[in-house]
């Protein structure tokens, strides 16, 4: 065959390995183009990830992080239910919109034990095991303080939960700074409340101002538990207290917190009536109250029910 006749399959043959060639670079710079799954994306308050926020044909989009949204599925693909960043909701992200002060500490601030050991900061010091009783509201006689924490109230939708299990938290011996058995009087002094994962919980609400129109100060928070105290010292020793666990605090008020507390405590984060302060881990969290440092039933319904 002549060199005439075999010069345009020559061309062809060069334009088939550039187009292909091509679509190869195409390819390796949408890798998820087609089937496979984007993760990660950290999302804008509009719902579209910064990384990549929709799944090509046959994908889906998940673990976006960022402001709620809808993240969209390609062809064939599935949306991420809780639709943040492009993703699913995870239990730890944060609350849009919401800001934190810190309020000025009433008295002295507490200095020992260390806040992270203090077994009447930190209840997790403490420790706590299973109990029996009602998993219901129950009926004490006495005198009710209509203005104390109703605990219906830490949820968005003000109701009260299905309760989980109870819980007896161990008392202390001060002197030896060690834990003693179970708190015996009332039966139950801690109790799980059913949750959703993600499900953002609020302050509960009390009817006393501690200043500048606040309802509590954040005398602790880690990474999965925070004590509320409802006056203006950095102690338990008057007022109502409530400590949460199983938890995720919201991330900008935990690091105000940090702030507050390497700075010396002179200050705390405050928080107003039913402000959102983080979310629930799991389908559970655990809720403590305390009045004038004595735990509480959580269960009494004159007292913190409405």
């Amino acid at each position: 065959m002549s060199m005439r006749a075999l010069l345009p399959k020559a061309i062809a043959v060069g334009r088939f390995v550039a187009a292909y060639l091509a679509g190869l670079l195409v390819a390796t710079a949408a890798v998820a183009s087609c089937g496979d799954e984007f993760t990660d994306g950290a999302g804008d308050s509009a719902g579209t990830a910064s990384g990549v926020a929709t799944g090509g044909d046959g994908g889906s989009v998940t673990t976006g992080e960022g402001g709620e949204g809808a993240g969209t599925g390609g062809t064939g693909g599935a949306v991420g239910p809780g639709g943040q960043g492009g993703g699913p909701l995870g239990p730890c992200e944060p609350i849009a919109g919401q800001i934190y002060a810190s309020l000025g500490t009433v008295g002295s601030p507490t200095t020992a034990p260390p806040i992270a050991s203090h077994p009447d900061i930190n209840m997790k010091v403490r420790g706590w095991e299973q109990t029996g009783g009602a998993l219901t509201l129950v009926s004490y006689g006495g005198d009710t303080d209509p203005l104390a924490p109703k605990l219906d109230t830490i949820f968005g939708a003000n109701h009260v939960p299905q309760f989980v299990q109870n819980y007896a938290v161990h008392d202390w011996d001060w002197p030896n700074m060690q834990a003693l058995g179970p708190i015996s009087n009332p039966e139950v002094t801690l109790i799980a409340f059913a949750s959703s994962a993600g499900e953002i919980l609020e302050l509960p609400h009390c009817g006393y101002d501690i200043g500048a129109g606040f309802g509590a100060r954040v005398l602790y928070v880690d990474d999965d538990s925070m004590t509320l105290k409802y006056t203006g010292e950095d102690n338990v020793v008057s007022g109502y207290t409530i400590h949460l666990v199983q938890i995720c605090p919201e991330p900008s008020l935990k690091a105000r917190y940090e702030a507050d507390h390497a700075a010396g405590r002179s200050q705390l984060p405050a928080l107003y009536q039913e402000q959102p302060l983080g979310r629930a881990r799991g389908n559970s969290f655990l809720v403590a109250i305390r009045d004038t440092g004595a735990f509480m039933d959580p269960r009494s319904d004159k007292d913190w029910w409405p």
